[in-house]
């Protein structure tokens, strides 16, 4: 083939590739709310795997990016609530995760048993996002679209990253059938595929996949029922005027959980309500030092007071350096005041802190001055004591995240709970999917979960995900209800970073395996083992050759004899 005629042919195999790579992209957002479809994200890696299969290194970088982009723009799109330079900025953050695992795919598809390597590396992606850098961000993890499906029981067998794998494995097994039949059909052998063996094994890989879905679907974790039953209530406040800004209306949000909370208790003291163990209240539930703010502490004094409980206060606190601030959930008893005490472990980098404040790359950002201070990382891995009750915690965003409830159930926690501002996003899809991802928690972990939204949405949530109680958005009111305290420990709270690890050692073997396959082919593959004088990879000439028409691809092998 001449020289210009082939990389015309390269060339047009590419766009073809790239406009593939952007459907999958597209395609796996709408795993997610508001579309919610699971099959998104198996149709997805299909497309993905497919747009990256034969190509060399470089243009798999280049399609990795077109897929991430397409995936990170659209999925995040609820952060044009935040800014529509905050949306861009994490979004093409999100997108550079794709040029490692573009490249990444490509070579572990030249390895035999590929499907199970692509979906090793689609995880390993995942695990990489979630922690790196400035740890990470895991918004659109598979796992986090399973919820109602019949994957959704995998989840507290393996976590969120067997659960992820299993469902990418669908997508690069469809790719594997798709691979196969285009190659029984580009050699002349269709009939093979009216052979039963042959259709066997095309089958035989999706009833494995099968198998275990079914297996998980007959006998769901069984979460032990023989537990003390508790009532717990969570406090919805809302935010007066907008909704999505409650920094201008802080005072009148306290406020609203203050009367609200007060109510609740003259509704136990009249018998309307049956007495809760202990109330939830959200995160920014104050968002001024209720240590240091005389009004705010009389205020929650009152509260607590009136309902005679331990009420688990969302505060904003100062920290020992005037520069930074502690976001935490305060355990505030009615008999001794605040005591124990949950800090946000996963502050929003750039949006709740700078990294490298002071660096001139930093500065010349503006709207960085609206963040004064750094929002510090709490460490804690063990539940609050709450009422006698061991409660593990989450503020917003933790919850996204594996490590907390993970430590926090380790160590002995009976329920969860997650405190939660989403007023600037009320309007958004983000709290639909920040909602699944809690529903998902629940399931994960064998656990009763309470929410607690400023203003949406707050809820009870049963250990099978289920919801057994909401309260409207931008509504104000109490959500209670009883739940079954367990201080078992599920397998994937137990084993699921060790599948993670499994599955990133995994990929990182696979693809210097495929690298050093790749080395090894274009050697054998050349005259006297030289460098081959097009350089192109051998899979990557034979799918422009196909892409073109040009029929049945000749190898190098062949050429030279």
């Amino acid at each position: 083939m001449r020289p210009l005629g082939y990389v015309l042919l390269v060339v047009v195999s590419f766009r073809r590739r790239a406009g593939l790579a952007a459907v999958a992209g597209a395609v796996t957002t709408c795993m997610f709310a508001p579309v919610g479809l699971v099959l998104a994200g198996p149709l997805a890696l299909l497309g993905l795997t497919l747009a990256l299969r034969g190509v060399r290194l470089p243009a798999a970088a280049a399609l990795g990016v077109v897929f991430g982009g397409v995936f990170s723009f659209s999925l995040l799109w609820w952060m044009r609530a935040v800014g529509t330079d905050a949306w861009i900025a994490l979004s093409l953050i999100e997108t550079a995760y794709f040029l490692l695992l573009g490249p990444v795919v490509a070579l572990v598809q030249r390895l035999p048993g590929w499907p199970v390597w692509v979906a090793a590396a689609w995880v390993s992606y995942e695990e990489l996002r979630a922690g790196w850098p400035f740890g990470g961000f895991p918004w659109g993890r598979l796992a986090f679209g399973v919820m109602d499906t019949g994957f959704a029981p995998l989840l507290p067998y393996v976590g969120t990253a067997g659960v992820g794998f299993v469902v990418a494995l669908l997508g690069t097994l469809t790719a594997w059938v798709v691979v196969r039949v285009a190659e029984l059909r580009r050699t002349g052998r269709t009939a093979a595929l009216r052979d039963r063996r042959v259709v066997g094994g095309l089958v035989a890989p999706y009833l494995a996949v099968g198998a275990v879905v079914l297996l998980a679907a007959v006998r769901p974790y069984e979460v032990p029922q023989d537990g003390e039953v508790v009532e717990v209530a969570a406090v919805q406040g809302d935010v007066p005027g907008a909704g999505d800004d409650v920094v201008p209306v802080h005072r009148e949000v306290t406020q609203n959980h203050v009367d609200t909370t007060i109510e609740l208790g003259a509704a136990v003291d009249a018998g309307e309500e049956p007495e809760p163990r202990f109330v939830v209240w959200p995160e920014n539930s104050t968002a001024v030092d209720p240590f240091l703010d005389g009004r705010t502490r009389t205020e929650i004094d009152a509260a607590v007071s009136a309902v005679g409980v331990p009420v688990v206060v969302g505060g904003m606190v100062d920290a020992v350096d005037d520069e930074q601030v502690l976001n935490q959930g305060i355990v505030w008893d009615p008999t001794t005041g605040p005591g124990d005490r949950y800090a946000k472990r996963h502050p929003v980098p750039f949006g709740e802190y700078i990294p490298f404040r002071n660096a001139w790359f930093t500065s010349v950002v503006e709207d960085f001055d609206l963040i004064p201070r750094d929002m510090l990382s709490g460490q804690r891995t063990t539940p609050l004591d709450v009422a006698g009750v061991e409660v593990g915690n989450a503020i917003c965003f933790d919850v996204a995240y594996d490590d907390g409830f993970r430590a926090q159930v380790g160590a002995g926690a009976e329920m969860l709970i997650v405190q939660t501002s989403n007023a600037m996003f009320i309007r958004t899809h983000q709290v639909d999917q920040q909602f699944e991802m809690t529903r998902m928690r629940a399931l994960e972990s064998g656990k009763y979960l309470v929410v607690a939204a400023i203003n949406g949405v707050s809820g009870i949530i049963r250990p099978d995900g289920s919801v057994a109680g909401t309260i409207d958005r931008r509504t104000q009111g109490v959500v209670a209800g009883e739940v079954v305290l367990n201080d078992a420990v599920t397998p994937a709270m137990r084993y699921g970073a060790g599948i993670a690890l499994v599955l990133g050692a995994t990929t990182v073997l696979a693809a210097l395996g495929g690298l050093l396959r790749g080395r090894i082919r274009r050697r054998s593959m050349t005259p006297s083992g030289g460098q081959d004088p097009a350089g192109e990879a051998p899979d990557e000439r034979a799918d422009a050759h196909d892409a073109a028409g040009a029929g049945p691809a000749t190898t190098t092998r062949e050429r030279v004899g």
